[in-house]
């Protein structure tokens, strides 16, 4: 597909389906996210080929915490290993990454890693690859809500609401990225799951029964195609 000109800026995928892939292949679920990370690495390193501007990956959510603690352990491990393992996948296709969410509640060991590798990427002007850890859209706006009461309160009541939008937009996590245009998910689910839900408001929404494990280029690429047919109004005729 060469339709540049019609693809997205900002493409987020929920990454359903590990654990029932796991399952089909007669796996543990911990075997599911690590095929998923490989899985990763390709959609990341295709988009960038792509020149689309920014991927956002729905990686670990505010609600994850309720799954079993040798299931949470793993994939706190597996973070760690893949952000430190893939250093060179990011410096070889000029890849920016960044977190989004509250990290606050990780390991220091992980934190680190995290905070190494958007150093070491800052400059980067290819993709910027977004993982949304420990992220949840409710507790990204509550976040900012507090952050606006403690330093904009006296300031608040005076503001239209356009300009509260605005002052919004600014502190959320994404405050530097453009909105979505195209939120995914995989795994046959029809819902988003508390994800980016102030920045897909106008998003075009696509669902696939493919499990994460299972998902290729090939199919982001129909899917593409598919994005490029719609026509986007924003409320406009």
């Amino acid at each position: 597909m060469n339709l540049n000109n019609a693809l997205p800026q900002h493409i987020a995928i929920i990454m359903d389906g590990n654990g029932r892939w796991a399952k089909q292949q007669g796996k543990k679920r911990t075997q599911g996210h690590k095929e998923g990370a490989k899985v990763v690495r390709e959609i990341t390193q295709w988009c960038a080929s792509q020149k689309i501007p920014f991927l956002t990956l729905y990686a670990f959510s505010t609600e994850n915490w309720k799954r079993p603690k040798m299931e949470i352990d793993y994939l706190m491990k597996l973070l760690e290993k893949y952000l430190k393992e893939e250093r060179a996948t990011y410096i070889k296709n000029n890849i920016r990454f960044r977190v989004i969410g509250d990290i606050d509640a990780f390991s220091t060991p992980l934190k680190n890693a995290i905070f190494e590798l958007e150093h070491l990427t800052q400059n980067h002007t290819n993709l910027t690859q977004i993982l949304a850890l420990n992220y949840g859209s409710h507790n990204e706006i509550a976040r900012t809500f507090l952050k606006l009461a403690n330093s904009q309160a006296q300031r608040l009541s005076k503001l239209t609401a356009q300009e509260v939008i605005e002052l919004i937009n600014a502190n959320l996590d994404t405050a530097t990225l453009p909105n979505v245009d195209m939120l995914i998910r995989t795994g046959g689910e029809k819902r988003i799951s508390n994800f980016l839900l102030w920045q897909a408001s106008y998003a075009e929404l696509f669902f696939t029964p493919t499990l994460w494990p299972d998902f290729t280029a090939n199919e982001l690429d129909s899917l593409l195609s598919e994005f490029s047919q719609r026509q986007r109004r924003f409320g406009g005729l």
